[in-house]
């Protein structure tokens, strides 16, 4: 589950669950995320999805690069559960989309989202946007945006069974879907 590429911009992811609420649902202690470090970065390059997912994320090591890259506007971290990493999530903040559209309001959101093919379905992919949600409220932000790549087993029910919605729009050939956080 992933975005796939960073939001266009200059430079400076059974039954339904319950849409993610305006405060994060309660998460065992065990689960954290961490930034990316010198003593962790091997463990985040070893994070894979399934094969079928490849198609519709990046792996880390492209996402690391971007968020040197894009430094100030980029938020990679780690998503552990105990001592073991068991994703990368990678958000970014501020960044106007459409900077010749008059009215585009900058907008933060998840860039990329990677939970590691053998820890899928437990909670982890859900824990991981919750915090980014926390960490834009903490920032001032009132909706979370995501892109995704549209397709057959791709990101899209997951999204939507946190409550993000499609907005109509696309970057690049990915769907724009956002979440109230109001």
């Amino acid at each position: 589950m992933s975005t796939e590429h960073p939001p266009p911009a200059a430079p400076s992811a059974p039954l339904p669950a319950a849409p993610l609420s305006a405060a994060p649902s309660t998460a065992p202690s065990a689960l954290r995320l961490e930034p990316v470090t010198p003593s962790n970065i091997d463990a985040a390059l070893e994070l894979k999805v399934r094969p079928d997912q490849e198609r519709f994320v990046s792996p880390v090591v492209k996402s690391l690069a971007e968020a040197y890259a894009y430094g100030d506007t980029a938020w990679p971290r780690l998503v552990y559960d105990g001592d073991r990493p068991v994703g990368f999530v990678m958000a970014f903040f501020d960044i106007t989309f459409y900077p010749d559209r008059p009215g585009d309001l900058p907008r933060s959101g998840l860039w990329r989202l990677n939970i590691a093919a053998g820890t899928q379905g437990r909670g982890y992919g859900r824990f991981a946007v919750e915090q980014v949600a926390a960490e834009i409220r903490r920032r001032g932000g009132s909706r979370v945006t995501v892109t995704y790549v549209p397709g057959e087993d791709g990101p899209e029910p997951f999204y939507a069974r946190l409550g993000f919605r499609p907005t109509g729009e696309l970057s690049g050939d990915q769907t724009v879907a956002e979440l109230d956080l109001s």
